[in-house]
């Protein structure tokens, strides 16, 4: 794709691409720390972004993270595999924070998680249904199969 093809993708496919692009920094980020220097900050750091994982260690910080950065890349470049896994992540992330919200009392945490999950859910189905999100992906697959064939 070239950067003429950049003013196809729409605006929040690219606002979700770099939020999944911040998460991999984030946790490649706490992955490092926790490698140099075992015990400074808690795994649970990571819990946001890991859904659970985050207590296998800092190893598997890097390899999450680089799933998040393979979809914030693959969604910035508009590959459908992308958006189908974007999908998926934020399903499992709307499954992870249900029992949060179901345990918190009404206070700040109960109102950030509750957003959080709004978000997450408004993010997928815009992935999912959202006309111009099809529409681009699926120009984007027609002009990889052109390039592809014409080779």
């Amino acid at each position: 794709m070239n950067h003429a093809d950049a003013g196809n993708r729409p605006v929040p496919v690219t606002l979700i691409s770099i939020y999944f692009l911040l998460s991999a920094a984030c946790l490649w980020v706490l992955a490092t720390i926790l490698i140099l220097s075992p015990g400074k900050i808690s795994l649970m750091l990571a819990s946001r972004f890991m859904h659970g994982l985050e207590l296998a260690g800092p190893y598997m910080m890097l390899l999450v993270g680089s799933g998040y950065a393979l979809v914030g890349w693959g969604l910035y470049r508009l590959h459908n595999w992308a958006r189908w896994l974007a999908m998926l992540v934020m399903a499992l992330a709307i499954g992870s924070l249900v029992p949060v919200i179901s345990a918190a009392q009404l206070n700040l945490r109960f109102l950030a998680t509750g957003l959080e999950i709004v978000v997450c859910a408004a993010a997928g189905f815009y992935l999912a249904q959202a006309p111009t999100v099809l529409e681009a992906f699926a120009k984007s697959s027609r002009q990889e199969t052109m390039r592809s064939g014409s080779v």
